[in-house]
Order: C-alpha cells, then structure tokens, then sequence
C-alpha cells in the first residue's frame, strides 16, 4: 500500500509541514489570505495522512475538515474574485 510506503518519509513531511505553517503565518500576518489557504492545504493533508499513518482519529477528521474549509475557500476566491 502507499500510504505505508511513505511511512519512511514521515518526518522529513513533518517538518516540511511545519515550514508550511511558518509561511502560512507570514502570509496571514502580511493580509495574503489566499497564499494562506494554498499552504495551508497541504500542511493539512501532511497531518490526515500522519493521522491516518498512527490511527490518531481526532487529527485526522479534524484536518479533514480543515483541508475541506480551505478547498472551498480557495474554490469561492478563484470564482468570485
């Protein structure tokens, strides 16, 4: 399976997903409210597959959320903007 494969690379994606939320915040920080929602979906799925990589359920459904609210704001702001 896949997902099992990537399980060497779990740490190397934390940190990279860490690195994600750093420029999220300059981002949010700086009014960049899209380039916040673009980082921020893949750090989000960084922590589902984490959460799915250890069965940690709350991580997991809460990212899943999370990753589904910035697909719809991406979505609005590339429609409506």
């Amino acid at each position: 399976m896949i997902l099992l494969r990537l399980a060497a690379y779990e740490q190397p994606l934390k940190w990279f997903a860490v690195v994600l939320g750093i420029l999220s915040t300059i981002c949010l920080v700086q009014g960049w409210q899209l380039a916040a929602m673009l980082l921020n979906l893949p750090f989000c799925l960084i922590w589902v597959y984490c959460g799915w990589l250890h069965t940690e359920p709350q991580l997991k459904y809460l990212n899943i959320l999370f990753s589904a609210l910035y697909v719809y704001g991406i979505g609005r702001h590339v429609l409506f903007a």
